[in-house]
């Protein structure tokens, strides 16, 4: 090869390089000026958002997700903005990842609504841990609430796992909230009972059982009249946590009086 013609061909390879860098070179540092900065800022609102989550007595299940999912929002952000500055095409990227986000939400439909259902729970606390519940047809005290479930345990020991996208989606009853929980006993008894001293038996079995709680007070009457008989109703209040004690020991406690006082049930 000639020397004029590598010559001509280095100036040319020179002049290229030479203008790509005077091209792309200020953007390229621009974009790591700014990626810098991005990583201080992110740096320090990761330190504020945790103390800001601290202060506001968020749930501990939800503080590292809501920081990891914030912290890495703000990455991705600013990975896309040192692209964009820097001159990368980010179409195909963009597509890529949409169609990404759309697959994911149609394969993970019923594991997100649960997520979601446990973020609303841990957020507004519809019941808390050692709460007794009813819910889904379940009965139990929450020993557990997880991001996508919340476990009871039933009065015989059953543990029960409730996906929290059903169980924000239905009807709660928190039986816990208030401190204490009323206790319904109905009992039927003949026609040729004395009313009157039906319910002072009742009265008196009520104040000697433990666990019953006098205010805001407890009441006896006549509920209904059958054929049959006529059925009395106990309105006791009692401890959350002892309602099932005393509801086996009133309810042993009011026939034994009865059965002493002569009191026969309808049929017999």
């Amino acid at each position: 090869m000639e020397p004029n013609n590598i010559s001509t061909k280095a100036q040319y390879i020179s002049d290229t390089v030479w203008k790509w860098a005077l091209d792309i070179g200020p953007k390229l540092i621009f974009g790591l000026i700014i990626l810098l900065i991005g990583l201080w800022i992110i740096k320090i609102l990761r330190a504020r958002l945790r103390t800001r989550m601290l202060r506001r007595q968020i749930h501990s299940s939800l503080q590292p997700f809501f920081l990891s999912l914030t912290i890495t929002t703000l990455y991705v952000l600013l990975i896309i903005l040192v692209m964009t500055i820097v001159g990368f095409q980010l179409t195909i990227f963009t597509t890529v990842i949409g169609a990404f986000g759309i697959a994911a939400g149609l394969a993970l439909s019923g594991t997100l609504q649960n997520f979601a259902g446990g973020v609303l729970i841990l957020l507004l606390k519809p019941f808390d841990l050692d709460d007794s519940i009813v819910a889904q047809g379940q009965d139990g005290k929450v020993t557990s609430i997880q991001i996508f479930y919340t476990v009871l345990i039933t009065a015989d020991s059953k543990t029960v796992i409730i996906p929290n996208g059903k169980l924000f989606n239905e009807v709660i009853v928190n039986v816990t909230r208030e401190g204490k929980r009323r206790l319904d006993i109905e009992i039927k008894l003949g026609y040729a009972v004395n009313v009157d001293q039906v319910k002072q038996i009742i009265l008196d079995a009520i104040k000697t059982t433990p666990g019953v709680v006098d205010n805001p007070g407890n009441r006896v009457g006549v509920s209904a009249l059958e054929i049959d008989g006529i059925k009395f109703i106990l309105n006791v209040w009692v401890n959350p946590a002892d309602y099932l004690v005393v509801k086996l020991a009133l309810q042993e406690k009011v026939i034994k009086e009865l059965n002493a006082a002569g009191a026969k049930l309808p049929g017999t």
